[in-house]
């Protein structure tokens, strides 16, 4: 395969590109892991000994000139797109005087923008997933096959083409691991569904975040520091975090994380229950199969994920009592809320 005719269609695809959704097509269609440049340098083992140094250079050059390419017509487009909105903006009266009742943003997005702009201090990117997802997305993908008895755990909502409100922002793992390849850190926030009895502490709708971090050498030690990092953010002070033992079919090993309650400082008090540890989320190493089936390398990258419930640390940080609430819609209720 000839590396300049692989540069010169990548220059012909590249100049066509619209929009950033062709260029994440694009990168990896040349740069994934059965991209055209990967594929090449997968020729050199067939290559004469005295050659390879000079046919790596090469390929490695070309890679180099991709990925600058693709940097450059990103912000390219990203502007043209700015220019565009502004172009297109409606003027709006600004002569007309405010009202004074202007609505508030939800506990809930509140809560969800802080741990938005905290994981992007991190070098996490954010995506978005589907609310309505198919079987194998919600299940099959991340190791819980049909029978498996944790589907007993998690009470569905089927809909008529066989597709189902998600359970879980798992979910979209799969969905983004073949999206990104490796390495990836990234989290989505999202709304899930379940067919619960409702009470004070359980909803049929409710906010998750998922996040997952996928490189080279990656430990355990790397997802406790991103999560005491993230919940010291939160609660805007120190917190100390625990791992305990818990099975959840997509990660092996398996915890479930505790941190130190925030507001009594591990001394114990009813919103801990006496014990000093709030239970926070499930989370742990990426399960093998889990990272094959979304096209990664286990040869080469390892990875953690983790499950934080965005609705139960909502009423952790505004002392709500009852998840009802943030599904009511009642202002006498939410307007109450005081942002920390």
């Amino acid at each position: 395969m000839d590396i300049e005719k692989i540069l010169q269609q990548f220059d012909v695809d590249i100049n066509k590109a619209t929009n950033c959704d062709e260029l994440i097509e694009i990168r990896q269609n040349y740069l994934g892991k059965s991209g055209h440049l990967s594929q090449v340098m997968r020729m050199m083992k067939d290559i004469a000994p005295s050659e390879r140094k000079s046919f790596g250079e090469k390929v490695n050059n070309a890679k180099d000139r991709v990925e600058s390419l693709l940097r450059t017509k990103k912000e390219e487009l990203e502007k043209l797109a700015i220019e565009n909105e502004l172009k297109n903006a409606k003027i709006v009266d600004l002569t007309v005087p405010c009202s004074e009742n202007v609505g508030s943003l939800h506990p809930i997005t509140i809560v969800q923008e802080r741990i938005v702009e905290i994981f992007k201090s991190m070098g996490f990117s954010v995506e978005d997933g589907d609310e309505i997802e198919t079987e194998y997305n919600n299940f099959e993908s991340v190791n819980v096959p049909k029978n498996h008895p944790a589907r007993d755990m998690q009470d569905t909502f089927y809909l008529d083409n066989g597709e189902l409100l998600k359970t879980q922002t798992s979910a979209g793992q799969n969905k983004i691991m073949r999206k990104y390849g490796a390495p990836l850190r990234v989290i989505f926030p999202g709304r899930c569904f379940r067919n619960e009895e409702l009470d004070a502490s359980h909803e049929n709708t409710f906010f998750q975040v998922e996040g997952m971090m996928i490189d080279e050498n990656i430990s355990i030690s790397n997802l406790i520091y991103f999560m005491k990092t993230m919940l010291s953010n939160v609660f805007g002070k120190n917190v100390e975090v625990r791992l305990r033992p818990g099975f959840f079919p997509f990660v092996e090993p398996g915890f479930e994380l505790d941190c130190s309650c925030p507001y009594c400082g591990g001394h114990g008090c009813n919103v801990c229950k006496h014990s000093g540890w709030i239970e926070l989320c499930p989370c742990g190493m990426i399960h093998p199969k889990v990272l094959e089936m979304g096209g990664i390398d286990t040869d080469k990258y390892q990875g953690f994920a983790f499950g934080l419930g965005l609705s139960r640390l909502t009423m952790m940080t505004f002392d709500i009592d009852d998840i009802r609430k943030l599904n009511s819609g009642e202002l006498k209720t939410l307007k109450q809320v005081k942002v920390k």
